[in-house]
């Protein structure tokens, strides 16, 4: 069973803004129900009090259910409930001039009179401020707070009140309703923001993968393309030659062969080119990358200056894999990636926060699709993976698995799992050819939970 802990932990941070907006609205109902029942219920006494709680006890649940179909508008799941701002809008006048017609018939008039008041200004605030949730427009909020203001001095005015005490009361419904929509529209404003916020992200790391592979492919047009039509080209020839059992086609023949073994030779640079990854650009390129997107991200230590060129590469490619997916998956606010050189051997440990319980609350692995790179001021290249995630029964998914190819080719291990709650724990280990000179060292970066090839 999930407690609240795991279930808030396991929401995207747009979903959590969207979840404190919902329950900050929600309160305002729950505030309207409870002042009503302690400014109104002991001064009428029971009776009159309990019959004053029926229509605010309605106005409240009204209120809840039009900030649910109003914010599910706002982000499109709905479409806009006007006959419920509507129903809302009528509920809100008729609670009102009910609870004044309930508080008139008190015993003590002069605190009866200062009930209904508190009580009236409470019901039509907090309604209009729920009205303006579900409305875009700021003409027609400015509508909606305009016409409660003048409803109020109306009724304030035919109670006999004097026209002081009218236009006071109204000029409290037009302060104290108009910082309630204003809070609502701002509320409105500051939620898509975040949701955009968070889709530019999803969007600028695709168009990463994007340029990455337009960059791969325009390297293997240049290498490819001219070699690939010299080799049709003199094929051609060739067969024109043997057709006419001319000596010459062996010539062709061999030059097609020679043509075909430079293709695969200047192929095979391009691709070591794109699989080599520097460690010390890579955490460079990590901070920069993580810091964009609004994740605290720090380096720190000693510099991977002086390992081999092979463990850099392989090192560098867990930086870079975990960077890149950081961006994608997964709500870390907190990741620390420590660098150990070790006598004989170097080992590097990731470990990040905001793990969710069904992206990974075993593993908090979760392999990205398609091409990953990691960008910034590194320019470093990316890679081609496809999606895998690692879960509680030990399944390893394509990303890992790459991982774990790519360091076995040097005789490494990497090691995958949750490390407390909500922590996941990445650590790759490779032996050194020889005694590294220096000590331990450590680094700090911010990094993911999941790697992908």
């Amino acid at each position: 069973m999930r407690g609240p802990g795991r279930w808030w932990r396991g929401q995207s941070k747009p979903e959590k803004v969207e979840t404190y907006t919902r329950w900050s609205f929600y309160s305002f109902a729950l505030i309207e129900f409870v002042t009503v029942g302690l400014t109104a219920t002991i001064p009428l006494g029971a009776w009159l009090g309990a019959a004053l709680l029926l229509p605010a006890g309605v106005h409240a649940a009204l209120c809840c259910v039009t900030v649910s179909r109003a914010l599910d508008w706002t982000r499109g799941r709905r479409p806009q409930p006007v006959g419920l701002l509507w129903s809302l809008a009528a509920v809100s006048a008729v609670v009102g001039v009910t609870v004044i017609g309930i508080a008139e018939r008190g015993p003590d008039r002069e605190r009866v009179d200062a009930a209904a008041g508190s009580a009236f200004g409470v019901v039509v605030i907090i309604g209009v401020g729920i009205i303006a949730l579900g409305i875009r427009e700021r003409k027609r909020v400015f509508a909606v707070v305009g016409a409660f203001t003048a409803g109020s001095w109306i009724v304030a005015f035919t109670r006999g009140a004097p026209a002081g005490e009218s236009i006071f009361a109204s000029v409290i419904v037009l302060f104290c309703g108009g910082i309630m929509a204003f809070t609502a529209i701002v509320s409105v404003w500051l939620l898509n923001i975040v949701y955009e916020l968070d889709e530019a992200r999803e969007t600028r790391t695709r168009l990463a993968v994007a340029e990455e592979r337009l960059r791969f492919g325009r390297d293997l047009h240049d290498v490819m393309g001219r070699n690939l039509a010299v080799i049709a080209l003199k094929s051609e020839l060739a067969v024109q030659l043997a057709q006419r059992d001319r000596p010459e086609a062996v010539a062709q023949m061999v030059e097609v062969q020679r043509l075909a073994q430079e293709s695969q030779r200047e192929v095979r640079e391009v691709v070591r080119g794109y699989r080599e990854a520097d460690l010390a650009s890579e955490l460079a390129g990590a901070q920069g990358v993580l810091a964009a997107a609004g994740i605290d991200c720090t380096v720190g230590g000693a510099t991977a200056a002086g390992l081999p060129v092979a463990v850099q590469s392989a090192l560098g490619w867990v930086v870079r894999e975990a960077a890149t997916n950081v961006l994608r998956h997964g709500d870390a606010r907190r990741c620390a990636v420590r660098l150990r050189v070790l006598e004989g051997r170097v080992v590097l440990s990731v470990e990040n926060d905001g793990v969710t319980e069904a992206g990974g609350g075993s593993s908090g692995s979760t392999g990205s699709s398609g091409s990953t790179g990691s960008t910034g001021s590194t320019g470093s290249t990316g890679s081609t993976g496809s999606t895998g995630s690692t879960g509680s029964t030990g399944s390893t998914g394509s990303g890992l698995a790459g991982l774990r190819e790519r360091l076995a080719e040097i005789d490494g291990t990497l090691e995958a799992g949750p490390a407390g709650r909500g922590l996941f724990r990445l650590t790759a280990e490779i032996p050194l050819p020889s005694k590294p000179a220096g000590s331990e060292s450590v680094a700090v970066v911010r990094t993911v939970s999941e790697v992908t090839p």
